[in-house]
């Protein structure tokens, strides 16, 4: 049996969600309140996605990879498409993470696209932390989506442990996250401490020889 090492400095996450549930948005706000821009520096928005076609379109094509600093823990983040067309992408990018942010609409609840991601990650193993996002929508139904997400996850044969999962409320688009329902979110710091709790720091075997897989394949 392999003695393996592990990088606790270290957290690989993907977001996953259906298209428009919100996950370009959320990383906007973790990338502004992580320190990745400089104080009089203009945060640009959906910096995730550098295609023009995806500018123009509003959508995410192709899954990003970008990090930021919590802590003294490295966050190395895979933004992926919700689109269903462009679910390769969402696969690809699970085969190198250790967990995932499965953010759902608390007004739309899970849809289609919801189901593929999420059976993904589960088939994977990965830890799953479920994001309630726009709960500041005057149709938000929070409570009847968490037993929808539940239910979801039974669906698709969770593990007792992957039922066991955690939840956040949040805001994306003002950066806010909280615990509770109850709680008023101030910023995003439950969404990173819980990241840093919740997902497993990546493992490795000191005596393998070097292997990488390539992500990004264009400039």
């Amino acid at each position: 049996m392999k003695n393996l090492s592990t990088n606790e400095a270290l957290r690989n996450i993907a977001i996953i969600a259906h298209v428009d549930h919100g996950k370009t948005t959320l990383v906007d706000a973790m990338f502004k309140q992580s320190g990745v821009y400089r104080e009089n520096q203009v945060a640009e928005e959906r910096a995730m996605d550098s295609m023009d076609i995806e500018r123009e379109r509003g959508i995410t094509i192709t899954a990003k990879n970008c990090s930021v600093n919590w802590h003294g823990t490295k966050i190395n983040i895979l933004d992926t498409p919700g689109h269903a067309d462009f679910g390769g992408e969402v696969e690809r990018a699970l085969s190198m993470v250790d967990g995932a942010i499965l953010l759902v609409d608390a007004s739309e609840g899970p849809l289609p696209q919801t189901r593929f991601v999420l059976k993904k990650a589960l088939e994977k193993g990965l830890r799953v932390i479920v994001c309630i996002n726009k709960i500041d929508r005057k149709d938000a139904r929070p409570h009847e989506v968490i037993d929808e997400v539940l239910d979801l996850f039974i669906d698709l044969d969770a593990t007792e442990d992957q039922l066991d999962f955690p939840i956040l409320y949040a805001v994306g688009r003002d950066g806010i996250a909280s615990l509770t329902l109850e709680e008023k979110g101030k910023d995003l710091k439950p969404l990173f401490d819980m990241i840093l709790k919740e997902i497993p720091a990546p493992t490795y075997d000191e005596n393998s020889s070097f292997k990488m897989l390539t992500f990004e394949d264009k400039i």
